[in-house]
């Protein structure tokens, strides 16, 4: 009898479990078609730069953001903007200092629907071993089991140790560094 009620008991509990316990959907980047990017200037003249070798791990339902996660893991000695003394530069120990810190990290910890196809990510970013609290504004279009994400979002270099020494100030490359974020995703499975 014990043993009935408490087998009823369970079921009743499993029942009421929201849906918000599911995992949501998995999604595998598309790199062909994405890109990690950044813009900046640099004595007054803007340039683009790009990391190309980064991962994403992604699990993410639009109507179930509670079990939504993001983790992106960038390789910063894969940095790049076509400019071969920038590029020789930003790997050293006053910009991305790679040798010590090889990887930059961006960790979800919430998301929240802004309507019209519009959220944002709210996370940790690291950088040069500095953790700081990011908001990503972003658009996502799903068609499908195709998933197309833009977002961007203005740092503050200085914040996470980048660009130290004489590169501190923003006299010759500003402190304002645009993020710039572009993916196509497919559901896996």
């Amino acid at each position: 009898m014990i043993r009935r009620a408490l087998l009823g008991a369970a079921a009743a509990l499993l029942l009421t479990v929201p849906a918000s316990a599911a995992p949501a959907a998995t999604w595998t980047v598309d790199k062909a078609a994405s890109v990690l990017g950044f813009k900046a200037s640099a004595s007054g003249v803007a340039f683009n730069g790009r990391f190309q070798r980064w991962d994403s791990a992604i699990a993410f339902d639009p109507k179930n953001l509670a079990a939504s996660s993001v983790t992106t893991t960038i390789d910063v000695a894969s940095v790049t903007t076509g400019d071969k003394d920038r590029d020789e530069l930003l790997p050293t120990a006053e910009w991305f200092a790679v040798a010590k810190y090889p990887k930059a990290t961006f960790v979800s910890r919430s998301f929240v629907d802004k309507g019209g196809g519009n959220y944002e990510a709210q996370g940790d970013l690291t950088i040069k071993g500095v953790k700081r609290p990011v908001v990503l504004p972003f658009k996502l279009a799903i068609t499908g089991n195709v998933a197309k994400m833009t977002g961007s979002l203005v740092l503050d270099r200085t914040a996470f140790g980048v660009g130290t020494g004489q590169w501190k100030s923003d006299d010759t490359v500003s402190t304002k560094v645009t993020v710039l974020v572009n993916l196509t995703a497919r559901k896996a499975g």
